[in-house]
Protein backbone atom coordinates (compact mmCIF):
# COMPACT_ATOMS: atom_id res chain seq x y z
CA UNK A 1 0.00 0.00 0.00
CA UNK A 2 1.37 3.39 -1.02
CA UNK A 3 1.43 6.46 1.23
CA UNK A 4 0.93 10.05 0.13
CA UNK A 5 1.39 12.96 2.51
CA UNK A 6 -1.14 15.77 2.53
CA UNK A 7 0.84 18.94 3.23
CA UNK A 8 -2.07 21.38 3.67
CA UNK A 9 -1.53 21.99 7.36
CA UNK A 10 2.09 23.01 7.00
CA UNK A 11 0.56 25.86 5.01
CA UNK A 12 -2.03 26.42 7.75
CA UNK A 13 0.78 27.10 10.24
CA UNK A 14 2.56 29.36 7.76
CA UNK A 15 -0.55 31.38 7.04
CA UNK A 16 -1.32 31.89 10.74
CA UNK A 17 1.44 34.52 10.81
CA UNK A 18 1.16 35.62 7.19
CA UNK A 19 4.83 34.88 6.58
CA UNK A 20 6.85 32.32 4.65
CA UNK A 21 7.58 29.65 7.27
CA UNK A 22 7.11 26.76 7.44
CA UNK A 23 7.22 26.31 3.69
CA UNK A 24 4.91 23.42 2.67
CA UNK A 25 6.97 22.85 -0.47
CA UNK A 26 10.10 22.25 1.63
CA UNK A 27 8.07 19.86 3.79
CA UNK A 28 7.02 17.97 0.66
CA UNK A 29 10.62 17.56 -0.48
CA UNK A 30 11.70 16.23 2.93
CA UNK A 31 8.75 13.81 2.89
CA UNK A 32 9.78 12.51 -0.52
CA UNK A 33 13.30 11.90 0.70
CA UNK A 34 11.86 10.03 3.69
CA UNK A 35 9.98 7.66 1.37
CA UNK A 36 6.54 9.17 0.71
CA UNK A 37 5.10 7.90 -2.57
CA UNK A 38 3.33 11.13 -3.37
CA UNK A 39 2.28 14.58 -2.21
CA UNK A 40 -1.32 15.75 -1.80
CA UNK A 41 -2.51 19.33 -1.52
CA UNK A 42 -5.95 20.94 -1.62
CA UNK A 43 -6.20 24.22 -3.53
CA UNK A 44 -9.37 25.64 -2.03
CA UNK A 45 -11.32 28.50 -3.56
CA UNK A 46 -10.64 30.64 -0.48
CA UNK A 47 -6.90 29.70 -0.43
CA UNK A 48 -7.06 29.15 3.33
CA UNK A 49 -3.87 27.07 3.30
CA UNK A 50 -2.30 25.98 -0.01
CA UNK A 51 -1.98 28.72 -2.61
CA UNK A 52 -1.25 28.74 -6.32
CA UNK A 53 2.43 29.46 -5.75
CA UNK A 54 2.69 26.28 -3.67
CA UNK A 55 1.01 24.17 -6.35
CA UNK A 56 3.21 25.44 -9.14
CA UNK A 57 6.41 24.96 -7.15
CA UNK A 58 5.34 21.46 -6.14
CA UNK A 59 4.77 20.59 -9.80
CA UNK A 60 8.23 21.88 -10.65
CA UNK A 61 10.15 20.29 -7.78
CA UNK A 62 8.67 17.02 -6.54
CA UNK A 63 9.78 13.79 -8.19
CA UNK A 64 7.04 11.38 -7.10
CA UNK A 65 3.35 12.12 -7.74
CA UNK A 66 1.29 15.27 -7.25
CA UNK A 67 -2.35 14.75 -6.24
CA UNK A 68 -4.29 18.01 -6.42
CA UNK A 69 -7.47 17.96 -4.36
CA UNK A 70 -9.99 20.39 -5.80
CA UNK A 71 -13.60 21.37 -6.22
CA UNK A 72 -15.12 21.14 -9.69
CA UNK A 73 -15.14 24.91 -10.29
CA UNK A 74 -14.09 26.65 -13.48
CA UNK A 75 -11.24 28.57 -11.86
CA UNK A 76 -9.64 25.56 -10.17
CA UNK A 77 -10.15 23.30 -13.19
CA UNK A 78 -8.30 25.84 -15.34
CA UNK A 79 -5.39 25.94 -12.87
CA UNK A 80 -5.26 22.14 -12.71
CA UNK A 81 -5.16 21.79 -16.49
CA UNK A 82 -2.35 24.36 -16.63
CA UNK A 83 -0.29 22.82 -13.81
CA UNK A 84 -0.76 19.18 -14.82
CA UNK A 85 -0.76 17.07 -11.64
CA UNK A 86 -0.62 13.32 -12.11
CA UNK A 87 -3.94 13.02 -10.28
CA UNK A 88 -6.82 15.41 -9.58
CA UNK A 89 -9.06 14.35 -6.70
CA UNK A 90 -12.46 16.01 -6.89
CA UNK A 91 -13.92 16.76 -3.47
CA UNK A 92 -16.95 18.64 -2.12
CA UNK A 93 -16.09 22.02 -0.70
CA UNK A 94 -17.94 24.37 1.65
CA UNK A 95 -16.49 27.69 2.79
CA UNK A 96 -17.49 27.26 6.45
CA UNK A 97 -16.14 23.75 6.96
CA UNK A 98 -12.92 23.20 8.93
CA UNK A 99 -12.04 20.19 6.79
CA UNK A 100 -13.80 18.13 4.13
CA UNK A 101 -16.89 16.74 5.81
CA UNK A 102 -17.94 13.90 3.52
CA UNK A 103 -17.87 12.40 0.09
CA UNK A 104 -19.17 13.76 -3.20
CA UNK A 105 -22.76 13.11 -4.19
CA UNK A 106 -21.79 11.84 -7.62
CA UNK A 107 -25.32 10.75 -8.51
CA UNK A 108 -26.87 14.20 -8.00
CA UNK A 109 -24.00 16.01 -9.77
CA UNK A 110 -23.27 13.49 -12.48
CA UNK A 111 -23.44 15.85 -15.49
CA UNK A 112 -21.08 18.44 -14.01
CA UNK A 113 -18.63 15.82 -12.79
CA UNK A 114 -18.67 14.02 -16.14
CA UNK A 115 -17.79 17.29 -17.91
CA UNK A 116 -15.01 17.99 -15.40
CA UNK A 117 -13.51 14.52 -15.75
CA UNK A 118 -13.53 14.82 -19.55
CA UNK A 119 -11.81 18.23 -19.36
CA UNK A 120 -9.10 16.93 -17.03
CA UNK A 121 -8.59 13.85 -19.18
CA UNK A 122 -8.02 16.14 -22.18
CA UNK A 123 -5.06 17.53 -20.24
CA UNK A 124 -3.84 13.97 -19.54
CA UNK A 125 -4.69 14.18 -15.84
CA UNK A 126 -6.11 11.12 -14.13
CA UNK A 127 -9.12 11.74 -11.92
CA UNK A 128 -10.25 10.41 -8.55
CA UNK A 129 -13.63 11.08 -6.92
CA UNK A 130 -13.78 11.38 -3.13
CA UNK A 131 -16.82 9.30 -2.13
CA UNK A 132 -18.42 7.51 0.77
CA UNK A 133 -18.11 3.70 0.79
CA UNK A 134 -21.47 3.53 -1.00
CA UNK A 135 -21.88 1.12 -3.91
CA UNK A 136 -24.29 3.33 -5.86
CA UNK A 137 -21.91 6.30 -5.69
CA UNK A 138 -19.08 4.04 -6.84
CA UNK A 139 -21.19 2.78 -9.76
CA UNK A 140 -21.84 6.38 -10.79
CA UNK A 141 -18.11 7.16 -10.54
CA UNK A 142 -17.29 4.33 -12.92
CA UNK A 143 -20.10 5.35 -15.27
CA UNK A 144 -18.56 8.80 -15.85
CA UNK A 145 -15.05 7.42 -16.45
CA UNK A 146 -13.30 8.28 -13.22
CA UNK A 147 -9.94 6.52 -12.97
CA UNK A 148 -9.96 6.20 -9.17
CA UNK A 149 -12.15 6.68 -6.20
CA UNK A 150 -10.88 7.83 -2.83
CA UNK A 151 -12.97 6.34 -0.06
CA UNK A 152 -13.86 8.74 2.74
CA UNK A 153 -12.65 7.11 5.97
CA UNK A 154 -13.86 9.86 8.28
CA UNK A 155 -16.84 7.94 9.62
CA UNK A 156 -14.53 5.06 10.51
CA UNK A 157 -11.99 7.40 12.13
CA UNK A 158 -14.64 9.19 14.21
CA UNK A 159 -16.52 6.09 15.36
CA UNK A 160 -17.26 6.19 19.08
CA UNK A 161 -17.35 2.44 19.66
CA UNK A 162 -15.57 -0.64 18.39
CA UNK A 163 -18.87 -1.91 16.99
CA UNK A 164 -19.40 1.26 14.94
CA UNK A 165 -15.81 1.13 13.75
CA UNK A 166 -16.12 -2.53 12.76
CA UNK A 167 -19.36 -1.90 10.84
CA UNK A 168 -17.83 0.98 8.92
CA UNK A 169 -14.71 -1.04 8.16
CA UNK A 170 -16.92 -3.75 6.65
CA UNK A 171 -18.59 -1.10 4.46
CA UNK A 172 -15.15 0.02 3.33
CA UNK A 173 -14.08 -3.54 2.55
CA UNK A 174 -17.19 -4.10 0.42
CA UNK A 175 -16.72 -0.77 -1.35
CA UNK A 176 -13.09 -1.52 -2.19
CA UNK A 177 -13.97 -4.94 -3.59
CA UNK A 178 -16.83 -3.47 -5.66
CA UNK A 179 -14.68 -0.66 -7.07
CA UNK A 180 -11.97 -3.08 -8.10
CA UNK A 181 -14.51 -5.22 -9.96
CA UNK A 182 -15.47 -2.11 -11.92
CA UNK A 183 -11.83 -1.47 -12.84
CA UNK A 184 -11.33 1.55 -10.61
CA UNK A 185 -8.20 2.32 -8.65
CA UNK A 186 -8.90 2.74 -4.95
CA UNK A 187 -7.37 5.26 -2.56
CA UNK A 188 -8.54 6.04 0.96
CA UNK A 189 -8.22 8.91 3.37
CA UNK A 190 -9.56 11.31 5.97
CA UNK A 191 -9.00 11.11 9.72
CA UNK A 192 -6.42 8.34 9.51
CA UNK A 193 -3.63 8.41 12.10
CA UNK A 194 -0.86 6.33 13.65
CA UNK A 195 -3.35 4.22 15.61
CA UNK A 196 -6.29 3.51 13.34
CA UNK A 197 -4.20 3.04 10.19
CA UNK A 198 -3.06 -0.39 11.35
CA UNK A 199 -6.31 -2.16 10.41
CA UNK A 200 -5.98 -1.01 6.82
CA UNK A 201 -3.06 -3.35 6.36
CA UNK A 202 -5.76 -6.05 6.40
CA UNK A 203 -7.90 -4.42 3.69
CA UNK A 204 -6.68 -5.80 0.37
CA UNK A 205 -6.73 -3.81 -2.85
CA UNK A 206 -6.42 -0.29 -1.42
CA UNK A 207 -3.78 1.21 -3.66
CA UNK A 208 -2.87 4.21 -1.54
CA UNK A 209 -3.76 6.10 1.62
CA UNK A 210 -3.62 9.88 1.93
CA UNK A 211 -2.81 11.19 5.41
CA UNK A 212 -2.09 14.75 6.46
CA UNK A 213 -3.06 16.21 9.81
CA UNK A 214 -1.78 13.34 11.97
CA UNK A 215 1.62 13.33 10.29
CA UNK A 216 1.93 17.12 10.34
CA UNK A 217 1.06 17.17 14.05
CA UNK A 218 3.54 14.38 14.88
CA UNK A 219 6.27 16.10 12.88
CA UNK A 220 6.13 19.05 15.27
CA UNK A 221 7.60 16.76 17.93
CA UNK A 222 9.85 14.42 15.94
CA UNK A 223 10.50 16.17 12.62
CA UNK A 224 9.04 15.52 9.17
CA UNK A 225 11.46 12.78 8.14
CA UNK A 226 10.83 10.63 11.21
CA UNK A 227 7.07 11.25 11.16
CA UNK A 228 6.85 10.06 7.54
CA UNK A 229 9.09 7.06 8.11
CA UNK A 230 7.07 5.97 11.15
CA UNK A 231 3.83 6.08 9.16
CA UNK A 232 5.34 4.12 6.29
CA UNK A 233 6.63 1.51 8.76
CA UNK A 234 3.13 1.08 10.20
CA UNK A 235 1.65 0.63 6.74
CA UNK A 236 4.18 -1.95 5.60
CA UNK A 237 4.89 -3.81 8.83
Amino acid sequence: MKFSLNIDHFATVRNARGGQQPDPVAAALIAEQAGADGIVCHLREDRRHINERDVRLLRELIKTKLDLEMAATDEIIKIACDVGPELATLVPEKRQELTTEGGLNVIDNISRLKETIAELHESEIEVSLFVEPDLEQIDASAEINSDFIEIHTGVFANALSEEEQFDELERIRAAVKHAKKLGLGVNAGHGLDYHNIKVFREVPDIDEVSIGHAVVAHSMFVGIERAVKEMIALLRK
